[in-house]
């Protein structure tokens, strides 16, 4: 609501006179928007805000895991829009959910987000109709070596728990100065993680988490870092926030190296700050690659050589990731729970989605009899 207000979305919304351009936002019609199993309440929220800002009617499409939290938080939508008068039925759901109606809903909508799994995505990409999809989440979070590790690390293991560990923008690994990893440590369990640097406690969590294809098994996932190290057979307190686990090395080196739906945080460790951003971007090929970064530095010139050499769509520098990658008070990104990751992760669009994206714009463009004409010497010189 805080990002939404005071901006107008309907109509005539910009008269830019340096150009001559007048823009009139109309509503795209009716969305469909295909909701994850992991955001089954706040997905649809966002969604419907954007939406309804846009005068669009939405569909709302669950996961049938969660077919029923998200029918209740449709209900409760729809029962404060009663309140204020707006029209009947601007939010749906499909309440019967299976593929088969998924796919005739996206096919007949008008525009489709979807936030999900990768398939899902490429279903909304092929159902012949405008579609906004986001990507995977695997956040790298390079730690320079300038920081307090007392400051920097109670806001990463915060960002690793929250939610256990299943929103998209949650820091995923931690790469930090190898000279200050008995620092890093430290601080790390004073914050309430648990530490594991010997291969057969870590060999039981990365099968606790990966199949034997390495893909992540779904057990783990929302679950908490007590259940996690049970499921491993490791014997940690009940109030343990995070599992920590140094890893083998960056990319396909280790299977830690990809995104982890529970509170398990994977640890590496560099030589100097290229080699940083080398194992961040090796770590984002084997998921993640589009979306977010998460920085902890006071040098400038590190963070834009990252923001640089590294493919992913948004840098949230010196904040925690997961409750700040997808917009805040403390930061100028659109507060959204959709978020997009470019080419990089198979996306239309390389930014947070908000009601910009479910408008159409039309522009009036006046004549503008005194702008400058280049000459012929100036065009082909």
């Amino acid at each position: 609501w805080n990002d939404l207000r005071g901006k107008k979305s309907i109509g005539i919304i910009a008269r830019h006179a340096d150009t001559g351009i007048t823009e009139i936002a109309k509503p795209v019609g009716a969305v469909a928007a295909i909701t994850p199993v992991t955001n089954p309440i706040v997905t649809p929220m966002s969604n419907a805000m954007f939406a309804v800002k846009g005068a669009n009617a939405i569909i709302i499409t669950p996961h049938h895991a969660a077919a029923s939290s998200s029918a209740y938080t449709v209900r409760l939508i729809n029962e404060a829009l009663a309140k204020i008068g707006a029209p009947k039925h601007l939010v749906q759901i499909l309440d019967v959910q299976s593929r088969e109606n998924t796919r005739l809903l996206i096919s007949r909508a008008d525009t489709v987000v979807a936030t999900g799994g990768a398939g899902l995505v490429k279903a909304a990409y092929s159902s012949g109709k405008p579609a906004l999809g986001v990507g995977a989440g695997n956040v790298q979070c390079i730690v320079d070596s300038d920081v307090d590790l007392r400051t920097v690390v109670p806001m990463i293991v915060a960002g690793r728990a929250f939610d256990n560990g299943i929103i998209c923008t949650g820091e995923q690994s931690v790469i930090a100065p190898r000279e200050r990893f008995a620092e890093l440590a430290k601080e790390l369990e004073a914050a309430g993680a648990a530490v594991i640097e010997d291969e057969p406690r870590a060999d039981a969590v990365r099968n606790a988490l990966f199949d034997e294809n390495g893909e992540m098994r779904r057990d783990p996932v929302g679950r908490s870092a007590y259940e996690t190290a049970k499921a491993a057979g490791l014997d940690l307190p009940e109030s343990t926030r995070v599992i920590a686990v140094v890893a083998k090395g960056p990319g396909r080196e280790d299977v830690l190296s990809r995104e982890k739906m529970c509170p398990v945080l994977s640890i590496f460790s560099y030589d100097d700050f290229r080699e940083a951003t080398d194992i961040a971007a090796q770590n984002l090929e084997c998921d993640g690659k589009g979306h977010s970064v998460c920085i902890h530095s006071g040098n400038r010139e590190h963070i834009e050589y990252a923001a640089l050499n590294l493919n992913v769509s948004r840098f949230v520098i010196n904040q925690s990731s997961s409750t700040n990658a997808g917009g805040s008070f403390f930061n100028g990104l659109a507060a959204t729970n959709t978020l997009g990751c470019g080419s990089w992760g198979g996306n239309s669009i390389s930014e947070n989605l908000t009601w910009k994206h479910l408008v159409n714009i039309s522009r009036i463009a006046d004549c503008m009899p005194d702008n400058p004409v280049p000459s012929d010497e100036e065009l082909w010189g």
